[in-house]
């Protein structure tokens, strides 16, 4: 029920019933995060390429890879670029507000997705030099996506739907992943059948056809075209009623910008809002000790939780190419040609996107309203620990041929519960838990812990994961501690996040107010101080 003491426009927000502004809001917010997904997941499918290209070594008898700090550089730089942008970008939507940055995040992401593809250079060197500079800022520009999306879209909801609309944007990572291996399953083939070349083992320089250049180059580029579809739409959203009545402190404005998207009449109440904004509650900043007070245990458990979960979740993808060539669907790479070699990746990873990333991601869009942030997150951590644990401890069964296929399904449910679970939790609680005028800077420093935890996976467990014997560790990679070992580290990982749940609030059916405090009554917030 909504407090009396809070403005009528946000009332209004909170009891509106589901209208088109809704879905139109999660389609422009969305777009941007197919593009974010698509973006940062598509290397994946070309590095091979890119090593074959780039560096092949005559007389090898396996084809050209990326070095290993080219690799790192080449896959990690537009996490390193997303970190910097998320708190960044979660800073100067607070200050500025959230529609002043959000065009300029996506026309980041836009440009620098097509320069992506048009890296430049006559060595090696130099277009992997040009590569990492526009994907950082590429990563620059999605970091601004993650507190901006998350927070218009909880401040344009009702109470009531909130969780799955907000969940619904997040959610279109799963159509960028998926997109993203259709449709370099498109080009390949097309490219494939227009350039026919034999195995790297039959004629090594014939197999990588001139024209593979471009084939890394268009699915790079290609992300970009969805989000550019919806700038205009996003520059015509009017700013947050939120902000601008609690952080411009224009409840006016508010109400005449909420009266026409919603298409009733919302009663003006400056004064009311004078009210408000001057109850002793209301008047902290950030990381005093008011906020510590009140929200320091609710960041420091939406930060761990998503630190945690993402060292897991990226971790993963790092035994996709062991699993995938275990059971047959990516044969030895000297036995495929270089644009073939992209096709079997795509069509591995689009299975992987299909069968259960995308699933997972609108079960919890589904449920999140039903049964809440904090069981899905909990439900989610605790499978995930108990599918790595049984995927580590009996680590020598699966590795026969005959018991591949049970792995991989065991592999696949990890997925689906990080994508029912932690994965859309983390996203959605930070918007919904913090007062408005820090609202995007702590959705900001909850995701940047979150990338923090991908660069520890991504490139922590790329060494861990290495054989204990250091002869056959990959080239250029010290021994680590092998998969088992890795696995088992991951399932600890998982454990901690589910320990950590218990520091995050449920949010589900109130409103932003109730969980911030920002609709306290003067009594009440001095009892809190």
């Amino acid at each position: 029920m909504a407090s009396n003491s809070n403005l009528q426009v946000l009332n209004a927000l909170d009891g509106a019933k589901t209208q088109w502004y809704h879905f139109t809001a999660i389609v422009i917010a969305g777009m941007g995060f197919f593009t974010d997904a698509y973006d940062l997941f598509c290397i994946s499918l070309v590095t091979k390429m890119l090593g074959r290209i780039y560096y092949h070594q005559p007389g090898s008898p396996k084809p050209g890879n990326l070095p290993p700090n080219v690799s790192a550089a080449v896959n990690g730089v537009a996490l390193v670029g997303t970190l910097t942008g998320q708190l960044f970008f979660g800073w100067l939507g607070d200050k500025l507000g959230r529609k002043k940055v959000y065009g300029i995040t996506l026309m980041l992401m836009c440009i620098c997705s097509i320069a992506s593809g048009l890296s430049f250079g006559s060595s090696p060197k130099s277009v992997m030099t040009t590569l990492c500079f526009f994907r950082f800022w590429l990563g620059f520009g999605i970091g601004g996506d993650y507190p901006l999306s998350a927070t218009i879209m909880s401040e344009y909801s009702n109470k009531k739907t909130r969780g799955a609309f907000i969940a619904a944007v997040f959610a279109m990572q799963g159509f960028g992943i998926l997109g993203g291996g259709v449709f370099a399953i498109i080009v390949s083939s097309v490219f494939d059948a227009h350039f026919k070349a034999p195995p790297y083992e039959v004629d090594p320089i014939r197999s990588t056809v001139p024209e593979a250049d471009y084939v890394w180059r268009i699915i790079l580029m290609v992300g970009a075209l969805p989000a550019i579809l919806t700038y205009y739409q996003r520059m015509k959203m009017p700013e947050t009623a939120r902000y601008t009545a609690l952080v411009a402190k224009n409840a006016n404005q508010a109400a005449m910008d909420m009266s026409k998207v919603m298409q009733v009449e919302i009663k003006q109440e400056q004064q009311k809002l004078d009210q408000v904004i001057a109850k002793p509650g209301n008047n902290f900043n950030l990381f005093s000790k008011d906020f510590v007070t009140r929200h320091g245990l609710h960041l420091l458990g939406t930060t761990s939780t998503w630190f945690l979960l993402d060292i897991a979740y990226y971790s993963q993808n790092l035994f996709q190419k062991d699993i995938f060539s275990a059971i047959g669907w990516i044969p030895a790479a000297q036995k495929m040609n270089a644009i073939h070699e992209v096709y079997r990746i795509a069509r591995a990873q689009t299975l992987i996107a299909l069968c259960s990333t995308v699933p997972g991601y609108w079960f919890t869009v589904f449920l999140i309203d039903r049964i809440g942030r904090f069981k899905i997150q909990l439900i989610g951590f605790s499978m995930m620990t108990i599918f790595m644990f049984a995927l580590a401890l009996p680590y020598d069964h699966w590795t026969h041929p005959q018991n591949n296929i049970g792995f991989v399904v065991i592999y696949s449910l990890t997925f689906f519960f990080a994508n029912f679970g932690p994965n859309a939790t983390t996203f959605v609680v930070p918007a919904e838990i913090f007062p408005a005028r820090f609202r995007s800077t702590c959705h900001g420093i909850s995701a940047a812990s979150g990338k923090l935890g991908a660069i520890v996976g991504a490139f922590g467990f790329l060494y861990l994961a290495q054989n204990k014997d250091p002869a056959k560790a990959d080239a250029g990679y010290p021994a680590g501690i092998g998969v088992k070992n890795s696995l088992i580290v991951l399932g600890v990982i998982n454990l901690l996040g589910t320990l950590c749940t218990f520091l995050v609030p449920e949010s589900n059916g109130k409103s932003l107010e109730e969980m911030s405090g920002e609709n306290e009554e003067e009594t009440s917030a001095v009892t809190r101080v």
